[in-house]
């Protein structure tokens, strides 16, 4: 990776049995209280979890200066290439928040992982159900997992049953949960509950997988 594209890498419980690879979404980097909670959740149960940002997010850091992310071929070469500075051949998982969903499904052959998980995969954007990102899905792991909230405007219910997902990946529907998993105050329902429920059926899958 050259010093234009040296990004920021955050690990938690590097003893951990079993590595995921965890990829944020398009506005927030690894220190995202979603990316966070999720990681130290995930650390908690074994697992080794790798954060880190993307190369248009490590800038905006730097600069402060917002910038639209890289394109899809640079957001795969930078996660390739933290993937790649592991060589202890733990079982791998690669796990991503939306736009970093799409981008782990991608790379999960080429990485060797076991599965992809999608944490509020972004099947259309905001406002456009016709334009779908079903071919992003397609990877040779034995089983993915997306966990979707159930208010998620990037793919509601109604929307995904409609569509034809590739057979090794299975959605899980979070209640009350929106792209981010927040649930609605009227529905009184905490964050913290969804977010773990989230956390379990992530830990269960990878106990499944691994």
């Amino acid at each position: 990776m050259s010093d234009a594209q040296r990004v920021a890498i955050h690990r938690d419980n590097p003893d951990g049995k079993v590595r995921v690879l965890f990829a944020h979404g398009a506005g927030a980097g690894l220190q995202s209280d979603f990316m966070q909670y999720f990681a130290l959740g995930l650390a908690l149960h074994d697992v080794d979890i790798v954060r880190f940002n993307f190369p248009y997010w490590q800038k905006f850091m730097d600069s402060g200066v917002r910038r639209p992310p890289n394109p899809m071929p640079q957001l795969e070469h930078c996660m390739q290439t933290v993937a790649a500075q592991f060589d202890d051949h733990k079982p791998l998982f690669v796990m991503g928040k939306s736009m970093g969903a799409r981008v782990a499904f991608r790379i999960a052959d080429s990485v060797g992982a076991k599965g992809a998980i999608g944490l509020g995969y972004p099947f259309h954007p905001l406002g456009k159900p016709d334009k779908l990102r079903l071919d992003d899905l397609h990877n040779h792991c034995a089983h993915n997992l997306i966990l979707q909230g159930e208010r998620d405007g990037f793919g509601k219910p109604a929307e995904v049953a409609e569509y034809s997902l590739p057979a090794n990946v299975a959605v899980h529907w979070l209640a009350h949960g929106d792209h981010s998993f927040e649930p609605t105050k009227r529905s009184g329902v905490e964050r913290r509950e969804v977010w773990q429920t989230a956390i379990d059926r992530v830990c269960a899958f990878i106990a499944q997988n691994a």
